[in-house]
């Protein structure tokens, strides 16, 4: 029996459709010729290609220059330590928690009176809902007006809505390369 394709597998057949197949007809269409048709195709899709290795060099340098390969090697107590660092690089105070006992936060932040607490999720797979439960529960505790979660990964779509409902603010994998690559620019 044949394996049934995922939404990506499908959205990525769409998107080369659309990419190669669909001007080539259009071009057809357009110049009534199969030689031109051929030709322009050709330079078209080496245009795309070559664009698209250069989106991929860039995207590999930006990753290289944000340091989050290193992050991603890290334990869970050492990217708590890390983001102390960044964000007190950023110009927060900021005071990592005790290990255990720290009531959903790993983080304790501030800034211009403001108290933030922040769950430090260093995982290799997406953060789901119990880590949002967790930095609602210690905005409570610690008297904190804003609730955080920080992530070197993504977050899935429940903990994404559940953090909506609650007014936790989520900071996932692309958000925290931007503030790493923002403070290293600044800094």
């Amino acid at each position: 029996m044949a394996r049934r394709k995922t939404k990506k597998e499908k959205e990525l057949e769409s998107l080369f459709s659309l990419i190669f197949i669909v001007p080539a007809f259009l071009i057809y269409f357009a110049t009534n010729s199969i030689q031109t048709t051929v030709s322009i195709t050709i330079v078209y899709w080496a245009v795309v290609i070559a664009l698209l290795l250069i989106r991929n060099k860039k995207l590999r340098e930006r990753l290289r220059a944000s340091g989050i390969n290193e992050i991603d090697k890290m334990d869970g107590i050492k990217f708590e330590h890390y983001l102390k660092e960044l964000y007190s690089a950023i110009g927060y105070t900021a005071k990592v928690t005790q290990a255990s006992g720290d009531f959903g936060a790993d983080l304790v932040l501030s800034q211009n009176g403001r108290k933030i607490v922040v769950q430090a999720k260093r995982y290799s797979k997406n953060v789901g809902v119990k880590a949002v439960q967790e930095i609602k529960a210690a905005q409570s505790h610690y008297n904190a007006g804003e609730a955080w979660v920080i992530t070197n990964s993504y977050f899935t779509k429940a903990a994404m809505e559940l953090a909506k409902s609650n007014s936790v603010k989520l900071i996932d994998r692309d958000h925290l390369i931007q503030q790493i690559l923002n403070m290293k620019k600044a800094g």
